[in-house]
């Protein structure tokens, strides 16, 4: 019978639980411990499925292969690194860090050692996301939105780096090119942070994304749109529909002469299971991760540089 990985849970928030139910339930896993600075609920989660509860991340150092680090942005970097440099592979919640420098040492030091991190990026885990892998080809336009109904959870950090972020990484993965240029806007509207924001992403191979996230919608909307030099997709995240118009396709003959429509649902899966499970092969086969420290990385880069640009708009316009 094979060793099973230790794992802990860094976190036993909103999140955390569902980190913690997921790993409990793998047969090649064994929970080793759960950590919150509020022992209380450490230790109601831990006693849930049958584990222990720890205060302190370093309480877990040695005890443990791996662990998924579900706390507050700002605590990331600090954790990870006390994980990595004790030879601990790392699964970290996004955005990976608050800055790039952060990122590069967590990087660096994984590197060094031989280590995974993986980025908790859940949407690449969607089987609507993975579909598009083998529909987009050279996409020249997309155009995504994110409508969110207002939570407290998130508000920590921007809309930019709440939400955006999910579709920061989907299109950088599918447009696969360098960002030649970044124009946005955003405003604060309930939280102190960035609340409602826009960016327009122009890529080095000419393919042009505009990107919109909200978390003060009144009813939540997910979806993408892609055109290509062949084909226009359409992706319904809420609804779980993709929708193809293309060049002597072969659905459903549509009112456009030579072209095809084909309309195919797909059936949500458990996201969370998936990416957790994925970070626990790669860490038993010692392979790299379907969303590796880097790709985290390139991520929190746009992110980071689609609010500087919100900064330099916002003080143009105050300044008038």
């Amino acid at each position: 019978m094979n060793k099973k990985l230790k794992v802990g849970v860094i976190g036993a928030g909103y999140l955390g639980k569902f980190h913690a139910e997921k790993y409990a339930r793998m047969n090649d896993v064994d929970l080793a411990g759960i950590v919150d600075t509020n022992i209380s609920v450490a230790g109601a989660v831990a006693e849930r499925f049958h584990t222990k509860a720890y205060k302190s991340h370093n309480e877990l150092l040695g005890k443990v292969d791996a662990v998924s680090i579900v706390v507050p942005t700002q605590s990331h970097f600090a954790i990870s690194k006390d994980f990595l440099e004790n030879d601990i592979d790392v699964l970290i919640e996004k955005p990976m860090t608050t800055t790039l420098k952060e990122a590069d040492e967590l990087i660096r030091i994984a590197e060094s050692r031989g280590l995974i991190i993986q980025v908790g990026h859940l949407e690449r885990f969607n089987p609507a996301v993975i579909a598009l892998q083998n529909i987009i080809k050279k996409p020249m336009f997309i155009e995504s939105h994110r409508l969110s109904i207002f939570q407290e959870r998130g508000t920590d950090v921007s809309v930019v780096l709440d939400l955006m972020i999910h579709d920061i990484d989907i299109i950088l993965n599918l447009a696969r090119s360098d960002i030649m240029s970044i124009h946005a806007a955003g405003v604060p509207v309930i939280s102190k942070h960035v609340d409602i924001a826009n960016a327009r992403l122009e890529f080095e191979s000419g393919c042009i994304a505009n990107v919109t996230a909200s978390r003060i919608s009144t009813k939540k909307q997910r979806k993408i749109r892609l055109f290509q030099k062949d084909a226009y997709i359409s992706v319904d995240f809420v609804n779980q529909n993709i929708t193809v118009i293309n060049k002597n396709g072969d659905g459903e003959i549509g009112p456009i002469p030579g072209m095809g429509i084909k309309s195919f649902s797909f059936t949500d899966s458990d996201h969370l299971w998936d990416e957790l499970a994925s970070f626990v092969k790669a860490a038993i086969s010692r392979e790299a991760p379907k969303v590796t420290g880097q790709m985290g990385r390139n991520a929190l880069k746009t992110a980071l540089s689609i609010m500087d640009q919100i900064k330099k708009t916002s003080s143009r316009l105050l300044s008038k």
